[in-house]
């Protein structure tokens, strides 16, 4: 199953619109999740009051968040 299809039941923050993952320690655990689904570094940033999920997929950079239970590309 991909990372995609399974549900991020963690705690949540709403930043500008964008749903976040809430504390730094679930964030890191989804970016280890998401290195082995795409194959590349995944990394945690704070961006407000919650943390997303920095990485490249072939070369090109890429922010993920939540939307609905599951992670999203949001940049």
């Amino acid at each position: 199953m991909t990372i995609f299809a399974m549900p991020v039941f963690d705690a949540t923050v709403i930043f500008e619109g964008q749903e976040l993952f809430k504390g730094k320690g679930s964030a890191s655990q989804w970016a280890e999740r998401l290195a082995l689904e795409i194959g590349s570094e995944v990394n945690v940033k704070k961006i407000g009051t919650g943390w997303a999920l920095y990485g490249q997929v072939d070369g090109i950079d890429h922010v993920w968040g939540i939307y609905g239970q599951r992670l999203k590309q949001i940049a």
